[in-house]
């Protein structure tokens, strides 16, 4: 028996988009870049070589267009994981929901979702400027047990580990670990460090920095830095990309994630121009992205 979704769970517009991003199925292409800032979309956007759409609905910016043959949208998200939870469910709605009935389309497709954002590096050997590709995202932010999920043998080991030598209070998080795309991946090797991504629920006291509010994890910061398994380290720490991950596996989605790094935590730097960064690792990724299949 088929289900309708209702009316109340999947909101459409008064033009038969998605609520939030203000997109019909038609306007979206199977290839996604998702930035938090949306006035980053117009950066990624502006090296196609022809725009067919543009779309927008509060924070959440799309353009889509054409790099060559391949068609590529850019989604701004905002910032965390709880944008990223509506960001991801609708557009696996616009692919995977047939909007006009409210059923799901028997046959699933499975979209190429990249991140590229900003992060701060845990590694003194990761300096500002360079540029990180997630192998795994690692949530400390709590989306992820809202939804069932299946994690692999390999990401519960290195859950296990990640448990063992981390003092989180049980109270405060339940952390998750996904895997990126390996497919996706696979692309992103030469130029780029490679590591584990945390994703935190905030940027001040989840990411150890300190103004008024007192820490209730005071030595998070070093614990995150010294993570080793099986010569695994955790590289950077950011607020997106475990959500993504979390939602891609949950929803059949190929994710990954780019990181320019704009600040090192070890060194206390911070980039002298991190639009610049940013500008060089969308130019890299758009070359990578473009010929992906």
């Amino acid at each position: 028996m088929t289900t309708t979704i209702a009316e109340s769970e999947l909101i459409l517009n008064s033009r038969g988009a998605v609520y939030h991003l203000d997109l019909r199925p038609e306007e979206l292409a199977p290839t996604i870049i998702t930035v938090g800032d949306p006035d980053r979309v117009k950066a990624v956007s502006k090296h196609f070589d022809r725009t067919e759409g543009t779309y927008q609905h509060r924070e959440f910016v799309t353009h889509t267009g054409y790099i060559g043959e391949k068609r590529i949208s850019v989604v701004s998200t905002g910032i965390g994981t709880d944008n990223i939870d509506i960001v991801l469910n609708e557009l696996d709605a616009l692919a995977n929901i047939d909007l006009s009935t409210r059923t799901v389309k028997e046959t699933p497709v499975s979209l190429q979702i990249i991140r590229l954002g900003t992060a701060g590096s845990l590694q003194e050997s990761i300096p500002v400027d360079s540029f990180v590709v997630s192998s795994h995202g690692l949530g400390l932010d709590n989306l992820l047990p809202f939804y069932t999920y299946q994690n692999t043998p390999g990401e519960l080991q290195l859950l296990e580990a990640f448990r063992g030598q981390t003092r989180m209070q049980p109270s405060a998080v339940r952390p998750y670990l996904i895997e990126a795309s390996a497919e996706l991946l696979g692309h992103f090797t030469e130029g780029f460090h490679t590591g584990i991504t945390v994703t935190c629920p905030g940027f001040y006291a989840p990411q150890g920095r300190v103004l008024r509010g007192a820490l209730s994890h005071p030595e998070l910061i070093d614990q995150l830095t010294r993570f080793n398994f099986e010569n695994r380290h955790i590289t950077n720490f950011e607020m997106e990309t475990a959500g993504i991950y979390g939602l891609g596996r949950v929803l059949g989605h190929q994710c990954l994630s780019v990181s320019a790094i704009v600040a090192n935590r070890m060194s206390k730097q911070f980039s002298s121009d991190g639009n610049a960064a940013v500008e060089r690792m969308i130019t890299k990724a758009l070359e990578i992205i473009a010929g992906i299949a």
